[in-house]
């Protein structure tokens, strides 16, 4: 399968200028003085969208999880200090997010819905971002150095994603093959016959915001754990969004194989495989929920390091932070 190459490029441009802005912004900051810490992260991803969750409606975030499609993130980050209490990151990460109708815990309420849709999804995930961090409590410590030191804050920042929606397709064989949704256009998208639905873009921008604390074990290096909400700016993440439409132009607009596939995947009300929905569902009946867009969210387990020896005559650790102490 294709991947959308100029989502790539456009995720590692963003990164490199990021990069790029921090390192002139960092000429003044001696890493000799541990202002740069560099690290990796690793923990639970959460999809929050149309598909899936938990019992009740459908909201976009704890509520709604259902832990049998968490999957891990993996990450990298650089953070540079130009004060104690204050921190610039750029970060980047991958993962997969996922969601099945068919695993909503049915409860006989408002979920009912949602299992009887019967759809799935699965999208690999990898996004840039760059983030303002804040550190409270520093200006209330007492003693010099950072070993031992517990440190929570709290982070919002900018960046972009990209993600490409795949579902579960099977053949006249009963052979099952992850296939593209985007190209399929479920939803009508750049259809004339549906003018107000645009095909949408394998990227979206994204809004970064959550907190978390670090645990200095030495004056170098930390452990922390990081609780990170994504708001996203698609509602086509798992390629669902609005109502259902006349699958009849599915032949219109695909080849007879796409068209095969579209008529599979658009509509999976009693699908069982080898077999076909039992009832086409009328043009314009619900599908998803266009009022809230896509979102995600990741519990990180975060290991750090700050360059350089903290422990020199240079080091940062020596002459840092000449606050005021508390009594």
């Amino acid at each position: 399968m294709r991947t959308n190459v100029p989502g790539v490029r456009t995720l590692v441009l963003i990164l490199a200028l990021t990069l790029s802005t921090l390192r002139s912004f960092s000429q003044s900051i001696s890493t000799g003085n541990g202002k740069v810490e560099i690290g990796l992260g690793i923990g639970p991803l959460i999809f929050l969208g149309d598909l899936g969750g938990n019992y009740g409606k459908g909201t976009r975030f704890v509520k709604d999880i259902n832990f049998s499609t968490i999957n891990l993130a993996k990450g990298i980050f650089v953070n540079v200090y130009p004060e104690e209490w204050i921190g610039f990151r750029v970060a980047i990460n991958q993962g997969r997010l996922e969601g099945y109708d068919s695993v909503v815990h049915n409860k006989g309420g408002d979920e009912y819905f949602r299992e009887k849709r019967n759809l799935q999804f699965q999208s690999p995930l990898l996004e840039a971002y760059a983030a303002l961090e804040i550190y409270p409590t520093v200006f209330m410590e007492r003693y010099d150095g950072l070993q031992g030191k517990l440190r929570p804050y709290g982070v919002i920042g900018f960046g972009a994603f990209k993600f490409n929606p795949k579902g579960k397709y099977y053949d006249p064989f009963g052979r099952a093959t992850w296939v593209d949704l985007k190209p399929l256009r479920l939803e009508g998208q750049g259809m004339a016959e549906y003018p107000d639905r645009k095909e949408y873009k394998l990227m979206s921008w994204e809004i970064p915001i959550g907190g978390g604390v670090k645990y200095y074990v030495k004056e170098n290096f930390y452990v922390g754990m990081e609780i990170m909400h994504r708001k996203s700016f698609t509602d086509y993440v798992d390629d669902v969004s609005t109502t259902y439409i006349d699958n009849a132009l599915f032949a219109n607009y695909l080849t007879p194989e796409q068209a095969a596939m579209a008529n599979q995947l658009y509509f999976r009300e009693g699908f069982k495989p080898g077999g076909s929905s039992n009832r086409v569902p009328p043009d314009g009946e619900q599908r998803g929920n266009p009022k809230q867009n896509d979102s995600f969210f990741s519990t990180i387990l975060k290991l750090g390091w700050r360059l350089n020896d903290s422990n020199s005559p240079n080091g940062r650790a020596a002459r840092q932070m000449r606050c005021p102490s508390f009594y």
